[in-house]
C-alpha cells in the first residue's frame, strides 16, 4: 500500500491556479514587462517571466481578472531561475491594494474554490 503524506498548507490566504498574462513595472523604472501567472491569492501571486526580479523589489502590477484590471503594488518575496530554461519564477506579496479591488479578487478566489 502506497502512503502519501499530505503537507499542511500554512498559507494565510487560499491559493488557486491562475494562468493569465499580467503586466508589471519595477517601481521607479519607465518600462512595463509582461509575464504569465501560475497562481494567485488575496495575499500575492506567482509568475513566470524572462526577467529575473530580485527579492525585495517593489513592483506595480496590472492583473486581468475576468472583466477588471486590478492594480496592486507588490514586493518580490522570492525569485528563482527555472531549470533548463532562460525563464524565472517570481513570488510577489501584495503590499498596497485598493480595498474594492482586493474584495473583487477575494470573491473571485472564493468562487474558484467552491
Amino acid at each position: 500500500m502506497d502512503l502519501q503524506l499530505k503537507q499542511k498548507d500554512n498559507r494565510t490566504f487560499p491559493r488557486i491556479m491562475f494562468h493569465s498574462k499580467i503586466n508589471y513595472q519595477i517601481r521607479g523604472k519607465p518600462i512595463f514587462d509582461s509575464a504569465l501567472t501560475r497562481d494567485i491569492s488575496c495575499g500575492g501571486l506567482r509568475f513566470t517571466s524572462d526577467r529575473f526580479v530580485p527579492p525585495s523589489t517593489a513592483i506595480m502590477l496590472e492583473i486581468n481578472v475576468l472583466n477588471r484590471v486590478l492594480k496592486p503594488i507588490g514586493r518580490v518575496a522570492w525569485s528563482t531561475p527555472l531549470a533548463h530554461s532562460n525563464r524565472n519564477q517570481t513570488g510577489v506579496e501584495f503590499v498596497e491594494f485598493n480595498a474594492l479591488e482586493k474584495n473583487y479578487l477575494k470573491e473571485f478566489v472564493r468562487m474558484q474554490l467552491d
